[in-house]
């Protein structure tokens, strides 16, 4: 079947009431998915996953799934990178049905409400189940990052390019004061599980359990407030079938946009560094640090707090400095913030709050800004398309992070090699992204560039 042409109605020329309307909706899906990585993949899972690997561990401390020996220890960490890679395939077809039948919205929902319903599954992860676990997580994980494609793909469409960067930050913002809240809420549960007539096990299920439900009943807003714009018919089957073509279409275009494409290849490597300390952080915690679990989550509650207001004036500081710039400066204290944690004394809990509060302040905002940026270096009609090579750039190399970071254990039996690994990430990031001339880039592709980016 021939290729099939995408129209989008952009965001110019529809009233401001109709924009902030769906802006809103928009802010929501961040609301509702961002609970996933935080009480899920940062808090719980890394640390019970461990435990329930080590239950089913051979008397030298392997578990044998798929008959490979592995330290229960790196369970998780290959389990992520096992589940991030497996998104790189899936991506691309979820991109492909979303732009070639012009109905993102159903696609949005598939994968809301599969990873939703297997995160709800971590309820029964019990005992020695770890395979159990491992499944889930990766179902979770590729659900997570496919509805991440078609949501971020409506970013061009209902915001002006002078309005992207804060309407960018405004949904890292939700996601933030979601995390923040259903934390509080975990930490209750967990601090007096015995109260609720709960084991400590138990209540770490449901606060699992609980950001599923969360994202299952969250995700209904903007799949109500949000519209169908483009006028393309494809079958969703034939789509489908043209997902990997597609891929291999845009890789040849973006041969025609170097600028872009240099753009990719740095936050391919800087939001490695990201997603791995987002993803390990209690892991390193608990297991080198020797930190409870009441620690991690007050740890992480005050980074999804701090992470608010980071995002908020990483936002303002984009409006007034340009967001390539301010995007560089986060980068800087992500360097400095990692390297911090290879010193951490174990057992000192006042330190880490140092180290969360400095997480928190740069996290959402380095986020937030990558995505707007992106978003200005896209040709038109083509959102979901260029989204998923985005993302993949996102989720094609971050399997590496987890892996350094579980060899580095199996290797040396100490997390904090792992940890400081991640700068290199960071550095060379940085170095990447100051060589892009982001405005030539927009011009490129036929877009209108911001007064100041």
């Amino acid at each position: 079947m021939g290729s099939t042409t995408t129209v989008t109605a952009p965001a110019v020329g529809r009233s401001p009431e109709e924009r902030r309307r769906e802006q809103r909706g928009w802010y929501f899906y961040d609301f509702a998915i961002t609970v996933f990585s935080t009480s899920v993949l940062t808090v719980f899972l890394g640390p019970y996953l461990t435990e329930v690997a080590k239950a089913a561990a051979d008397a030298h401390g392997y578990v044998h799934p798929l008959g490979v020996p592995v330290r229960a220890g790196s369970f998780f960490s290959y389990t992520v990178s096992a589940a991030v890679l497996l998104s790189v395939f899936v991506m691309p077809l979820a991109a492909a049905v979303a732009d070639r039948t012009g109905r993102k919205k159903p696609v949005l929902a598939l994968f809301a409400y599969l990873g939703a319903g297997a995160t709800t599954g971590f309820f029964f992860l019990a005992g020695n189940r770890y395979l159990l676990g491992g499944a889930l997580l990766i179902v979770a994980v590729v659900s997570y990052g496919a509805s991440i494609v078609v949501y971020n793909s409506f970013l061009p469409q209902i915001a002006e390019p002078d309005e992207r960067d804060t309407v960018s930050s405004r949904g890292w913002a939700a996601g933030y004061v979601a995390g923040a809240i259903v934390l509080v809420a975990n930490l209750a549960l967990f601090l007096n599980h015995g109260s609720f007539g709960v084991s400590q096990g138990m209540a770490v299920r449901i606060c699992m359990a609980s950001a599923g439900l969360w994202w299952a009943v969250f995700a209904v807003i903007p799949l109500r407030r949000l519209r169908d714009r483009s006028l393309a018919q494809a079958e969703s089957g034939a789509a489908l079938g043209q997902g990997w073509r597609q891929l291999v279409s845009t890789a040849r275009e973006l041969r025609h946009y170097p600028l872009t494409l240099a753009f990719l290849l740095a936050y391919l490597v800087y939001n490695d560094g990201v997603q791995t300390v987002i993803s390990q952080a209690s892991l390193y915690g608990s297991q080198q640090l020797g930190l409870s679990q009441t620690t991690l989550i007050a740890a992480v509650l005050l980074v999804q707090v701090l992470a608010v207001v980071g995002a908020l004036l990483m936002g303002r500081l984009a409006r007034r400095y340009g967001a390539k710039r301010t995007l560089l400066c986060s980068l800087v204290a992500w360097t400095a913030t990692v390297t911090a944690g290879f010193f951490l004394p174990a057992g000192r809990p006042a330190w880490f709050f140092v180290l969360a509060s400095a997480i928190g302040m740069v996290m959402g905002g380095s986020q937030a800004l990558s995505r707007s940026l992106f978003s200005h270096l896209i040709p038109e009609g083509k959102e979901a398309e260029y989204f998923a090579v985005y993302q993949m750039s996102d989720r094609g190399t971050s399997w590496l992070g987890p892996l350094l970071f579980g060899l580095a254990f199996q290797l040396t039996g100490d997390y904090r090699y792992a940890i400081v690994s991640l700068v290199v990430f960071f550095a060379v990031g940085f170095v990447l992204l100051a060589r892009v001339p982001v405005r030539r880039a927009v011009a490129a592709v036929g877009r209108s560039a911001p007064g100041l980016i």
